[in-house]
């Protein structure tokens, strides 16, 4: 019991010094609130990262301005209409890369059922992937609209073929028969009988998913914050030991091991308590702000066990930075330089996947890394407990290496 007394007292300290409780329950909220609202505001900047494709339209008829319209919501490409000599000659300075040429004659073509040809004009120069692209969004697009003849033009020699019959010349007029054919047409593009969905493995260090600013400010606060509580761990020791309380601690009947577990219980209790006004706040209280609210994942007990593993692992690297510094100018400078440095490191100020990208492995040298891969992985991923317990069992190790070290340099003198 004497490990709990210990950290009952602290606790009440800690809740006397209202510096402190902004700092560990308040101001995570303005960084979420702060983060949210500028990558969002990044992310919905509006910026078409589509193909630019310059086309140069010399028919401009209908069936040349059905093809344009069919090909910018395609998806893929940007169209960007230009005057033919323009276009050329901007293609030949290799300012732009390629030019769809739609020819003259074509809708009049396409009714009459005859051959027709798109140019697609590339640069030596072009992007080899991007016009390829670029290819088979035409060539679809060009498809469907044959496919759509086709099916009128069936329609119609069907038409022919029961002229005879009075009935089924009332059914099928050519008004009813084009009718008939787009909606059919329309509904197999809507939803085609047979769906093929291609996806590309992930590997680590790649970019998964488009950011979600909220969940990731969430996340990175969650794990920077309840990290910083390490160094109220480090200053409560050094307290002790400035008033000579500690000594007393020394005297009472239990092992030094159990005496810095009680100097760690508070640690653990706040990082818990701070971890879940987080959540509450990116839960409800970023729905009533007007931000994208967050979930705890598809596991959310998955969730709680590594905020746990947060929590602890902070509270021993607290019992590291107290057995390291020797004075309180040195814990604080400590702290300060190990706790920010390993947030930033460790994807608490930036992605993980922006600090791979640059960094490479690096990042993974410090416990946050995998606090933040483990709760991204669950409450933006959609992952579950089992895809998270490698991050779980490093945390772990790193609670028992930081733990195992202060106890052994830690001067209880």
């Amino acid at each position: 019991m004497k490990p709990i007394s210990i950290a009952f007292k602290d606790l009440q300290i800690l809740l006397q010094d209202r510096g402190s409780l902004f700092m560990l329950f308040l101001l995570p909220l303005l960084f979420i609130i702060v983060f949210s609202g500028a990558l969002g505001a990044i992310g919905s900047s509006g910026k078409d990262t589509r193909i630019a494709l310059v086309v140069v339209d010399l028919d401009g008829d209908k069936s040349a301005q059905t093809l344009l319209e069919k090909l910018d919501q395609a998806g893929g490409v940007r169209v960007e209409l230009q005057e033919q000599t323009k276009a050329m000659a901007k293609l030949n300075l290799a300012d732009i890369p390629r030019v769809l040429i739609i020819p003259e004659n074509f809708t009049r073509s396409i009714a009459a059922s005859d051959p027709t040809t798109l140019r697609l004009i590339v640069h030596p120069d072009a992007d080899i992937e991007q016009t390829d692209a670029v290819r088979r969004v035409v060539e679809g697009v060009a498809r469907d609209m044959t496919l759509e003849i086709q099916l009128i033009e069936a329609m119609e020699q069907m038409r022919e073929m029961q002229s005879g019959i009075r009935e089924s010349a009332d059914a099928f007029t050519t008004d009813r028969m084009q009718k008939q054919a787009r909606s059919q047409f329309e509904r197999a593009q809507a939803e085609p009988l047979v769906a093929v969905k291609q996806s590309v493995p992930q590997t680590e260090g790649q970019r998964e998913e488009p950011l979600n600013a909220s969940a990731f400010a969430v996340t990175g606060m969650t794990v920077l914050f309840v990290f910083l509580m390490a160094q109220k761990t480090a200053e409560s020791i050094y307290e002790e030991k400035k008033v000579g309380t500690f000594r007393r601690l020394l005297a009472a009947p239990m092992s030094k091991a159990a005496l810095l577990a009680g100097k760690m219980l508070p640690n653990f209790v706040t990082g818990i308590v701070q971890s879940a006004v987080i959540f509450v706040f990116g839960i409800v209280g970023l729905r009533l702000i007007g931000f994208t609210p967050v979930t705890l994942g598809v596991e959310p007990l998955a969730t709680v066990l590594v905020v746990v593993l947060i929590a602890l692992c902070s509270s021993a690297f607290g019992i590291l930075i107290a057995a390291l510094a020797r004075t309180e100018a040195q814990i604080g400078g400590l702290s300060t330089l190990l706790l920010w440095g390993m947030g930033f490191l460790g994807g608490g100020i930036m992605p993980l996947f922006f600090l791979e990208q640059f960094l490479g492995p690096l990042p993974k040298i410090v416990p946050h890394y995998w606090a933040n891969h483990a709760l991204t992985n669950l409450m933006t991923r959609g992952l579950g407990l089992a895809d998270v317990t490698t991050d779980m069992a490093v945390l772990l190790g790193f609670t028992a290496l930081f733990f195992v070290i202060g106890l052994w340099r830690f001067d209880f003198d």
